[in-house]
């Protein structure tokens, strides 16, 4: 367990200043966020501090006494797992905001001595960013999602083959009720630490949300995302259908496919065949809006898809002629002939058009839910690391300072501030807490040449050796999730002859 400074007693119990609500907490007992407690009158960190040990290239070669290499030359140690990164989780605060940073980090990569500094945050400004792999329509945008009747977050802009929705933020956790603040929070807490979620969209579906499994729309488990939208699926797969039938439709909630009509049908001499699509037309092959958005046919709300189509023009139609209905991720799929009237006829599919249908649903990716932390590292946070909080922000903007999240490489988005993203299946398992206040508590570390930590006005009499830091972690993980080892650097732009954040010239 990780100990902390204890500023106060009463009666037996000490107060915690790991963050604004200031818990009495007794002998034995741990505080209203369960992540610190009182071991026998001392203030400790309840989740397991974690490092994180990477292998060196020679790893996995367990029969080393096969290579040619000096009996004395290895320990035994078959990962060879001499590289360790110290990560937040579990390290503790800075809270109240003159604190150093819990843990400041030195140690030697590459021959550069270097220094990595670790805290946890309490991020009021935070929440996450869901991409969903769907084809379905979850609501429409800037509908409310709910947990619990509370409002967490909205519905934004769909993007390709994927639905996506925004919760957390300020607003939702301090701007409105308490009971919304809680959900909020808790919600919050669960996707990151991987847990599943349950949420409803106003006019929309009830979907299950975890991180790294597919996401249950409406109680039915989702399968694949699409391959691509209509059009594109008829460029893909033209070829392969322009032997066998004389009219493809893939049917797509954003732009419905016409293979007589398209490009790639006219290229491989597909004659027109009077088809008429009940949409508006954008340009040869392409149609917008040929039904509501749902969850039928191509994340359409159709579950017939004759309903997009017209009558056949009779000068360019005839009895016979074949049609193939499909959707973007091959689920839904018929096959007609053409009666003496023009009229479509349901008929058996045949073989050759089977393994096209099939090949569509081979090319679409597996469904998945991505769930992304998104917060900003503030004022408090920073002090933590640096008497003048502007240097390390500038720091990171001139990639002198790698940021990552539980050992996880970080998105940094431009622009002021330190915001950051990263995604939870990289972090470690459980990375996360929360304040009651409520506020999520996430790891961060900030890594940069011990030279360029102490031209920030770093806390220097707070450095410690990795040595002496790994022997008080609780829990030892092998790598990270991302594959991208936090002190390599070409994670960010350190030389060895670097002049430092101070420096008129850049790296």
């Amino acid at each position: 367990m990780v100990r902390q400074t204890v500023e106060s007693q009463i009666n037996g119990k000490i107060r915690c200043d790991a963050c604004p609500v200031m818990c009495y907490i007794a002998d034995g007992r741990s505080g209203a966020c369960d992540r610190y407690a009182n071991d026998g009158g001392e203030l400790v960190r309840v989740d397991p501090f974690t490092i994180l040990e990477k292998a060196d290239k020679k790893a996995g070669k367990v029969v080393r006494f096969l290579e040619n290499v000096e009996a004395d030359s290895w320990d035994g140690d078959i990962l060879q797992g001499s590289k360790s990164f110290v990560t937040a989780v579990g390290a503790g605060t800075t809270y109240p905001d003159y604190k150093p940073a819990p843990f400041i980090v030195s140690q030697s990569h590459e021959d550069v001595d270097m220094v990595t500094v670790v805290t946890e945050g309490i991020y009021s400004y935070c929440g996450v960013k869901v991409k969903i792999d769907t084809d379905r329509h979850l609501g429409p945008e800037r509908a409310y999602v709910r947990v619990d009747g509370e409002p967490i977050g909205h519905v934004m802009t769909g993007e390709y083959g994927s639905q996506m929705l925004s919760l957390g933020g300020v607003h939702h956790l301090t701007g409105g009720s308490k009971k919304e603040g809680r959900v909020t929070c808790d919600a919050l807490l669960k996707l990151c630490n991987r847990e599943a979620v349950t949420v409803s969209i106003d006019d929309g579906a009830e979907v299950v949300l975890q991180a790294g499994e597919a996401p249950i729309v409406n109680g039915i488990k989702e399968q694949r995302m699409r391959v691509g939208c209509g059009s594109a699926t008829i460029g893909m797969f033209a070829k392969q259908w322009a032997p066998h039938v004389d009219e493809v439709v893939v049917v797509d909630d954003h732009i419905t496919g016409v293979l007589s009509e398209h490009q790639a049908g006219k290229l491989l001499d597909v004659k027109p065949t009077g088809i008429k699509i009940l949409g508006r037309r954008s340009t040869p092959g392409r149609y917008f809006q040929v039904a509501e958005p749902g969850t039928g046919w191509g994340g359409t709300d159709i579950e017939d898809p004759l309903t997009i189509l017209g009558p056949f023009k009779p000068k360019e139609a005839w009895p016979g002629l074949t049609l193939l209905m499909v959707s973007t991720t091959g689920e839904q799929w018929a096959y007609y002939e053409l009666d003496e009237d023009l009229a479509p006829q349901e008929k058996e599919l045949p073989e050759a058009l089977r393994q096209s249908v099939e090949r569509i649903a081979e090319n679409c990716e597996p469904s998945v839910t991505s769930v992304l932390f998104m917060g900003g590292a503030g004022g408090s946070l920073r002090a933590g690391v640096t008497e003048n909080p502007v240097k390390l922000t500038k720091s990171v903007k001139d990639a002198v300072t790698y940021v990552s999240c539980g050992g996880a490489q970080a998105y940094v988005w431009p622009g002021g501030g330190i915001t950051v993203m990263a995604d939870v299946l990289d972090m470690p398992t459980n990375s996360f807490g929360y304040v009651p206040t409520p506020a999520l508590v996430a790891p961060i570390e900030f890594t940069m040449r011990l030279s360029d930590y102490e031209k920030l006005g770093g806390h220097m009499e707070h450095v410690q050796s990795v040595e002496d830091v790994t022997s008080q972690a609780e829990r030892r993980l092998f790598g990270n999730g991302s594959g991208q080892w936090p002190m390599d650097n070409r994670n960010f732009h350190w030389k060895p002859d670097s002049e430092g954040p101070d420096s008129e010239t850049s790296d």
